[in-house]
């Protein structure tokens, strides 16, 4: 899982080393980068391995071919997703649009969000932290543990 978060700073080439935490969970899933895309409701880019932009795609195709929402989705995160190697220092190079898109000068922050993560500018996270965490405790309610079965209780 993608958990943590991670604070690094962008080479002059537009390079960042990505946490080893997030490589080798990327690694063991036998992936030498990542995609990453932007995101729909932050200034933040969404980063994920390979197949789960692949579900999202799946996901995308069972929408009717000729229904203008399908047309939406795939332009809007498809077409719109990089594919990211890993260099041999471990490092990604981000293009200038998805920079620009998160608002990323020199610092950039890495949030784990489980099967996915997050790319922020540090300092626009830690607002919308301050958000996440109210709107979090205000519907905490809803967050229920499902009924485990026989193997995992």
């Amino acid at each position: 899982m993608f958990l943590s978060s991670y604070e690094n700073k962008l080479d002059k080439k537009g390079r960042v080393s990505v946490p080893a935490t997030f490589r080798s969970h990327l690694n063991s899933l036998g992936y030498n980068g990542f995609v990453t895309y932007p995101s729909f409701n932050y200034a933040a880019l969404e980063g994920c391995s390979q197949d789960r932009i692949e579900k999202l795609s799946n996901t995308i195709d069972t929408l009717n071919p000729f229904e203008e929402k399908r047309d939406y989705f795939a332009t809007s995160i498809l077409s719109e997703s990089f594919s990211l190697q890993f260099d041999s220092e471990g490092r990604v190079l981000f293009p200038e649009k998805l920079l620009n898109h998160a608002k990323i000068k020199k610092e950039i922050l890495f949030v784990g969000l489980g099967k996915t993560f997050q790319i922020w500018e540090p300092r626009n996270f830690e607002k919308f932290k301050i958000l996440a965490k109210k709107k979090a405790f205000k519907n905490r309610s809803s967050l229920k543990w499902e009924k485990q079965t026989k193997e995992g209780e």
